[in-house]
């Protein structure tokens, strides 16, 4: 499909106001000006679902009055003030009507005695539906504020918003948590969720329904209890990551912090057996981001290869931190026999001088959507860090440009239909995380992406938190944040580590 975008060209209607009924009117003699009004979000020149929610913005210009024309062939929404709030029954009216087309936004600003009608924005109305909802974390970008944070579900099509855990529910004094890695199986098909709480209680809820078990992986040679989970997509299986961390703070760099592997590993966790088992467990590599293919039939995760010199592993690794470069490798799996074959190297990012991690293969097994930087793991704190696709038919491999921005693009996840993707963007102001969510078209061209639309003014300016780990799913959760604070309260079970 080929998009163009209308150009709508400056217009009069005469000497008079052209009525639409409820009040509002156009402006008839308007000057034009040849630039878009200042508004936040902006989303000019983005491809958007047909069943998105409203794309509420503000105008940010100062004026004395504001009106906001959306419109398209068959039909049109006046809104007037400079926060542009869009009724939703008629917004999904317009969407319905435009799949496949494009809507205008035309912006009038009266300046005393004299209105302005700045260059009309559009956006294209793809006839692919995005998920209902995303579940994400917001915490604040601080390196020891933890305890303010919360695990949300969105609806997509709406401004609905749940909160799926609030970490403050059990935090009491010196006993505070940190919640994070919330994963589903299967888009959350089944109602199949796990969530890592950290510190006091902590452990790991695998959640099967309303069956909630509270695990610790911490038995035998494992070097830490499960960090990043991947959930087979039909078996009762999870992939972990095991992790040795720690922190890094710069003094005269302006990436702010960096996160470091001082050893890694990959197990997998069998929930039916209760029993783990090693998939990467190699002493000069550091393995770790295990995510499986669209089918169960393979795993990936990301290695680097390195080797300590000396006992002091803290000054070394804060010396020698740039030389660590991640590839991303897999293994085929059989999910008969829960057996895995050789390992193999997807994509050599250290050849390159780059290191590559979070691989997500999209749901159709076309294509592999990875982000890459130039050094290191943790890459929302890398201002090199990009998001790069590769072509699982043809083997190409390219960064995604019409999606990139100038600062971090970080965690990302596909729609269940392959056709969206969600991630982690600081592009706004360089130091909070923004979900952005751009079309992935069955040509496999990506396309301007958008911030999630925000229902109330000035959101995203007022919200002094980081949208973390972004995921689709297709049913809510179905969890309550009472009954996993109750598992919680109990002790871990701890799964063996077969050695």
């Amino acid at each position: 499909m080929n998009i163009s975008f209308k150009y709508i060209a400056p217009f009069v209607f005469g000497a008079s106001l052209v009525m639409l009924g409820c009040g509002h009117s156009v402006p008839a003699d308007s000057k034009y000006v040849d630039s878009l009004a200042n508004v936040y979000p902006c989303y000019d020149g983005a491809a958007i679902p047909c069943n998105i929610a409203p794309l509420d913005f503000d105008i940010e210009d100062e004026a004395d009055e504001y009106l906001t024309r959306i419109y398209s062939d068959k039909s049109e929404i006046l809104v007037e003030g400079s926060f542009v709030d869009i009724p939703e029954s008629d917004w999904n009216s317009m969407l319905n009507e435009s799949k496949g087309d494009s809507l205008h936004i035309g912006i009038y600003e009266k300046h005393g005695d004299e209105w302005r009608r700045y260059r009309t924005m559009s956006v294209f109305v793809s006839p692919d539906t995005i998920d209902r909802y995303l579940v994400y974390r917001l915490i604040e970008p601080s390196y020891v504020t933890f305890e303010g944070l919360r695990i949300e579900q969105r609806d997509l099509t709406s401004f609905a918003t749940k909160t799926v855990y609030d970490n403050m529910a059990m935090s009491t004094g010196d006993n505070g948590q940190c919640v994070n890695c919330h994963s589903f199986q299967n888009y959350n098909a089944g109602g199949n969720m796990q969530m890592h709480f950290r510190v006091a209680n902590g452990g790991t809820l695998v959640m099967h329904g309303d069956n909630i078990r509270k695990v610790n992986f911490m038995s035998g040679s494992a070097i830490s209890t499960g960090v990043y989970p991947s959930w087979h997509p039909t078996k009762n299986l999870i992939a972990y990551s095991l992790n040795e961390t720690g922190q890094n703070f710069h003094t005269r760099d302006i990436q702010k912090v960096e996160v470091l592997d001082y050893a890694s590993d990959v197990i997998l966790y069998d929930a039916d057996k209760d029993v783990s088992t090693y998939v990467a467990h190699d002493s000069l590599e550091f393995e770790t981001f295990p995510y499986w293919n669209h089918d169960g039939t393979k795993l990936y995760y990301c290695s680097a290869h390195f080797k300590f010199n000396t006992d002091d592993v803290d000054t070394e690794m804060a010396d020698r931190y740039k030389e660590v470069k991640y590839n991303i490798l897999s293994r085929d799996f059989n999910p008969d026999t829960n057996t895995f074959g050789q390992v193999d190297t997807v994509f050599n990012a250290a050849s390159f001088g780059k290191s590559a991690t979070f691989p997500r293969e999209s749901p159709d097994g076309r294509y592999l959507l990875f982000t890459m930087a130039d050094f290191g793991n943790f890459h929302i704190w890398h201002k090199s860090a990009d998001l790069y696709v590769k072509d699982l038919r043809t083997g190409n491999v390219r960064p995604l440009r019409e999606v990139n921005s100038n600062d971090v693009e970080s965690y990302h996840s596909w729609s269940s239909n392959g056709r969206w993707i969600v991630f982690s963007s600081r592009r706004d102001d360089g130091s909070y995380t923004r979900p952005y969510i751009a079309w992935f078209d069955s040509k496999g061209n990506a396309h301007k992406p958008f911030v999630l639309p925000q229902g109330k003014s000035g959101f995203y300016k007022k919200l002094y938190k980081s949208f973390n780990i972004p995921e689709f799913i297709v049913s809510p959760v179905v969890q309550s944040s009472r009954a996993m604070a109750e598992v919680l309260k109990g002790e871990a079970d701890v799964v063996p580590l077969n050695e």
